[in-house]
């Protein structure tokens, strides 16, 4: 019967927010309160944990993502983005542009949302692709991969930073690890498979090449845009890897912990940014405070959506679904970490959102990472993975690269859904890998 109503559940889910276009947040909730109903729990004991779900979830989530969607508006409006980018293009020179954007995708896609990400970056691309005339996807799709991966693998992205949180996993090590997957899988997914598509026509429309662009005297120095940008990497990396050499009684020790810390680690690194590239320029604080107040407008159903997956895992747990899922899931003979794969691909099939089916898929895999043999943090990248695969006409991110790069759904398919195909394949393959040494 529980495996019934699971099964209902995520059928109820897929429905409401695919045939009814009832909003994420609210059909999490919905399934929820049927869930929690149909396992004999009361209406007022489903409301309790579907609250404490929720609690517990957006503890850590508003500071990080909170802090997160400051440092990215800091480095958008900032200019930091764009010297990035121009720096890494002038390194590497026009032959390499494409690696360039690659790397200028990972290195901004860390601190900055996906959407974010990309609008911030493509003009820079279309202007590149003009000047140079090269092929609009064969520059542009190495850059887009990035932004894709950083999304789906590494905090303080929403998905991964909320897993991590909720399979108790480490942080730092989630990072440091997601990186380590991150590297060859954006390799194949951009530079190698793009050369693929240099055929087909990408013509942009007027309404997407008129950006502005801040001028190269009023940008901030390359040094300062990378250290604002990495900051929030390399205060957690380096905790990770420094708390080894400290005894774990003395203060150092104390200290460096506390350091990586994701909520200390971004709030140092907003912090930063803002008195450095901020207020470089005389820009006043009371007006900067009100753009980091609007910034955050675009992590609210964010932070909603996946309020709702952890009210909806709290219920499994509550009802006792999680721990009868438990007992099945463990009779897979497979790998735990291909079965969870398996399951964030399907739900981004149906749903398409790579958030709700990370969250989604997270849920109803949580009595596996009890496990000691399972690491979490790997199965924090495995979901994650998963949740990239085969974006399709029911993804914002496929119209988004449709509608901007101006290409017709066939072509869509056949460069936009292959790239994120192949980001979740490889990163699945790298997963497993790491999982034979660790």
């Amino acid at each position: 019967m529980p495996i019934l109503i699971v099964v209902l559940g995520v059928v109820m889910l897929l429905l409401l927010i695919t045939v009814g276009k009832i909003n994420a947040f609210i059909s999490f909730v919905i399934v929820t309160l049927f869930v929690g109903l149909s396992m004999g729990l009361s209406l007022n004991d489903t409301v309790e944990a579907l609250k404490q779900g929720i609690g517990d979830t957006l503890g850590l989530l508003v500071l990080i993502l909170g802090f997160g969607a400051m440092l990215g508006r800091i480095i958008a409006d900032s200019g930091a983005a764009q010297r990035i980018t121009k720096a890494l293009i002038a390194a590497f020179g026009l032959k390499r542009i494409h690696w360039a954007l690659m790397l200028a995708g990972f290195i901004v896609g860390i601190p900055m949302f996906y959407s974010v990400g990309f609008v911030i970056l493509i003009p820079i691309v279309f202007t590149m692709a003009a000047a140079t005339g090269l092929p609009l996807i064969f520059i542009g799709l190495p850059m887009l991969a990035s932004l894709s991966v950083t999304h789906g693998f590494l905090p303080p992205h929403p998905a991964p930073t909320a897993m991590a949180d909720m399979f108790g996993a480490n942080m730092g090590l989630t990072m440091l690890l997601g990186i380590v997957v991150a590297i060859p899988t954006i390799l194949v997914a951009g530079p190698l498979l793009s050369p693929r598509f240099k055929k087909i026509k990408a013509t942009p429309l007027k309404d997407f090449t008129g950006e502005k662009e801040i001028p190269d005297d009023e940008l901030p120095s390359t040094l300062l845009s990378l250290l604002a940008a990495l900051m929030p990497v390399i205060l957690i990396g380096l905790s990770e890897i420094l708390s080894h050499f400290f005894d774990q009684s003395s203060t150092l020790y104390g200290l460096t912990k506390g350091v990586g810390n994701p909520v200390i680690a971004m709030l140092l690194s907003l912090l930063f940014a803002l008195f450095t590239l901020s207020l470089r320029n005389g820009n006043k604080m009371s007006e900067l405070m009100k753009d980091l107040a609007h910034s955050i407008s675009s992590i609210a159903m964010i932070l909603l959506i996946i309020a709702g997956a952890g009210g909806l895992k709290a219920v499994m747990v509550a009802s006792g679904i999680s721990e009868y899922l438990g007992e099945i899931l463990r009779q897979w003979g497979g790998s735990p970490l291909i079965l969870a794969w398996l399951i964030a691909a399907a739900i981004r099939v149906s749903i398409g959102s790579a958030t709700v089916a990370a969250m989604t898929a997270a849920s109803i895999v949580l009595p596996l990472v009890s496990d000691p043999t399972v690491s979490p943090e790997l199965m924090v990248l495995a979901i994650g993975s998963g949740s990239l695969v085969l974006s399709h006409v029911n993804d914002g991110g496929f119209w988004l690269f449709k509608e901007y790069f101006n290409l017709t759904v066939k072509e869509t398919l056949a460069t936009w859904t292959v790239m994120e195909t192949i980001i979740g394949v490889v990163g699945l393959a790298g997963v497993l890998l790491l999982n034979v040494f660790i």
